[in-house]
């Protein structure tokens, strides 16, 4: 079968590896659509801590199974199905305490190799977070289930009232699906803040009520006027910049929120004014990856159709132009790309 590698940051290699076999517990699904992601553009461009390369490449998938091992249960060759990468051990000190996001095994034996033909999944990850898929629901919408799972991880748990203004700081991906999960909470105003306009026209469309576009507009500024000089109530900090993360303190209202999605390269130090932090009781909350009970829900609002990421993708591509779809990403065209081998 053919697979990508990413072989060093700014280089990717296909190549032939055997079609996998799988043993007992695990799937083998032929991939019909694996999205583009904003991780694999950080690792592409600078490497990344969990990906040692070369490295198989691509994390988000949904496809047909094409082998099943033994004991696996309710799947059989021919089956649509969709899923995530990963799965808790269900044994370790944070899965004990229900911070299955945080298992000590979890990051270091994620499933890469979404960018082929074909790919194996553990027996863990297919008992856990693997599911059937609809066929009202597209393959390209389906591999998105991941993604969403952490955005669903982030904001699901929060108590979003009608009478809220959510601030997303951030136009990628990431924050456009944090306006339709904040717009399914219910929240009374979503202000996007950005830098690519074609990126804000698309927030507005999926239901931002004010779009801010950060190159031409001061953010502070205009997020003061859209709130009576209140500030938002809730802020999800989108783009992983650390002079984003530091100018969020200033974006959020006194005993507000700020949520802290994007991630920071490891060893960046960030400085807040304490003033803000204490006496306006602020709070600064992060949010890495996603539990088993954020998957399903994400599956849940895909398959009964409560929020709608079919106009997330910008296209759809064959594997063998994976390069040229990076070099769009590259270059901030588009939002996601599906690529069907």
């Amino acid at each position: 079968m053919k697979s990508y590698f990413l072989v060093e940051p700014g280089r990717m290699e296909l190549r032939e590896t055997p079609v996998p076999e799988p043993e007992d517990g695990e799937i083998v699904i032929k991939i019909e659509a694996a999205m583009t992601c904003g991780t694999d553009l950080k690792a592409f461009r600078r490497g990344h801590p969990k990906m040692p390369m070369p490295t198989p490449f691509g994390h988000e998938f949904s496809g047909i199974i094409a082998d099943a091992g033994k004991s696996v249960n309710g799947y059989r060759e021919g089956d649509p199905v969709m899923g995530v990468h990963t799965a808790p051990c269900g044994d370790c000190y944070y899965c004990r305490r229900e911070l299955e996001n945080l298992c000590a095994v979890t990051m270091d034996t994620m499933l890469l190799g979404a960018y082929a033909e074909y790919i194996k999944v553990p027996r863990r990850v297919a008992q856990i977070n693997t599911f059937h898929k609809p066929d009202f629901l597209s393959f390209e919408e389906a591999a998105i289930l991941e993604p969403l799972a952490c955005v669903v991880h982030g904001m699901e748990p929060l108590q979003i009232r009608n009478d809220d203004t959510v601030l997303i700081v951030g136009s990628g991906a990431i924050g456009l699906m944090h306006i339709l999960l904040a717009r399914c909470k219910g929240a009374h105003k979503i202000i996007v803040a950005g830098k690519h306009w074609q990126r804000l026209k698309l927030a507005a469309e999926l239901g931002a009520d004010q779009v801010i576009d950060a190159t031409q507009q001061d953010t502070l500024e205009m997020v003061l006027e859209l709130t009576r000089g209140y500030g938002a109530n809730w802020v999800f900090e989108c783009t992983g910049r650390p002079q984003v993360w530091e100018q969020t303190v200033s974006l959020v209202s006194k005993g507000g929120r700020v949520i802290l999605f994007g991630g920071c390269p490891s060893g960046t130090t960030i400085s807040f004014d304490s003033g803000r932090l204490h006496y306006d009781q602020i709070s600064l909350t992060g949010t890495f990856h996603f539990t088993p009970r954020d998957v399903t829900k994400a599956y849940k609002l895909l398959i009964e159709k409560q929020i709608d990421v079919s106009k997330l993708i910008s296209g759809k591509f064959p594997l063998t132009k994976l390069c040229d779809v990076f070099g769009l990403l590259l270059k901030g065209e588009g939002i996601k790309y599906a690529i069907r081998p």
